[in-house]
């Protein structure tokens, strides 16, 4: 079964580094790009960061600057790489893939189950 897995969420004060893992598991083939989402209570989704299969890159205005996203192709992970966390970045993160062909067909839009993210200041 295709499924993503995240890990890499935790508590951190404000200020400082966590790194985010999105493997995708099970029986794959290709897929197209993967984004990183969070929601806070009350809030809506938003979507943070996302690489496409060319390795282009593109962040919300708010995380500019501070996380990075990547892509291992040959592990199917992408990491978001978090600097200088602020108290407004505590969510719970979700990463999403839109489009990935395994052996049982073709699966769209894909979550993961997510990771709580928590800054204190």
């Amino acid at each position: 079964q295709v499924q993503l897995v995240e890990s890499g969420g935790g508590l951190v004060q404000a200020g400082g580094s966590l790194r985010l893992s999105c493997t995708i598991s099970g029986s794959i083939f290709s897929w197209n790009s993967m984004g990183w989402y969070r929601q806070a209570p009350g809030k809506q989704r938003e979507r943070v960061a996302v690489v496409t299969s060319g390795g282009n890159t593109n962040y919300a205005d708010s995380v500019k600057g501070r996380f990075t996203i990547s892509r291992d192709n040959a592990k199917n992970t992408v990491y978001l790489q978090m600097n200088s966390l602020k108290p407004e970045d505590t969510a719970h993160y979700y990463c999403n893939v839109p489009v990935i062909t395994g052996a049982r067909g073709i699966k769209l839009d894909t979550w993961g189950q997510g990771t709580q993210v928590t800054v204190s200041s």
